[in-house]
């Protein structure tokens, strides 16, 4: 009896566990940010209990954060945006750079969780959060701001923007190490990806403007001058006069 009474507790913690997760997973619909939790590994555990002296068993279950989707609001959107420009001129960085890199990082989902725990628009780590002066990560305005002042550093510190995008994926030790972009598939095809997105938003940008400068050539043309026309009469001493009068 006095084995079975433990067990019972340990089950009744594991079912109220579970049913924890469960609320909060059918809550996370309406939580502002990526906190809710649902049960992913069960882990049985057996150890021996300091009143009893027996021997029990107990499942741990292992909760991990739910990212929320991202919003696809066009007023948010447009926040996002106008927030990056006030990061680019903020910091002198690209809008294009810094616009790629949100892309790619969390896809404008101000609530993204990578697995390494990255966090945010720009996917920041905690401790490059706190370096950089981030108070609130899943704060559109604070996280961008952080992203871009850290990008500022990176390019600062390398003088090269593919280095500094390679430094903001695999980390500033490893381009200082390898001496340039690392030998790593994801930071390779990383640096592409934001690279070829800056030269294609580049590009689009120009096409845009071509029409309008060519309308504006043709509207900064000069004006040909109008003159009056000549016009020729003789006196009555026979002199002849050309006049515009």
């Amino acid at each position: 009896m006095r084995f079975c009474f433990p067990f019972a507790v340990a089950a009744c913690a594991f079912f109220a566990t579970a049913s924890l997760g469960l609320q909060a997973e059918a809550g996370s619909g309406t939580r502002p940010r990526a906190t809710a939790t649902r049960s992913s590994t069960a882990v049985p555990v057996s150890r021996v209990d300091p009143r009893s002296g027996q021997q029990v068993r107990t499942i741990v279950v292992a909760p991990r954060p739910i990212a929320q989707a991202p919003a696809s609001d066009p007023a948010a959107t447009a926040k996002v945006k106008n927030l990056v420009q006030e990061a680019a001129q903020k910091f002198d960085v690209s809008p294009d750079l810094i616009d790629s890199v949100i892309q790619a990082e969390s896809n404008y989902n101000p609530f993204a969780v990578s697995p390494k725990g990255a966090q945010g628009l720009m996917q920041l780590m905690p401790d490059t959060a706190r370096r950089f002066g981030v108070q609130d990560v899943f704060d559109p305005r604070d996280n961008i701001l952080g992203g871009v002042k850290y990008l500022r550093f990176l390019q600062d510190t390398f003088k090269d923007d593919k280095l500094a995008v390679a430094a903001y994926n695999a980390g500033e030790g490893a381009v200082t190490k390898y001496n340039g972009v690392p030998p790593f598939p994801e930071t390779q095809n990383y640096v592409a990806k934001i690279g070829k997105r800056v030269g294609k938003t580049k590009k689009a940008a120009e096409n845009e403007k071509t029409p309008a400068a060519i309308a504006g050539a043709k509207d900064d043309k000069p004006v040909e001058p109008q003159y009056a026309p000549v016009r020729q009469y003789q006196d009555a001493q026979g002199r002849v006069y050309l006049t515009t009068q």
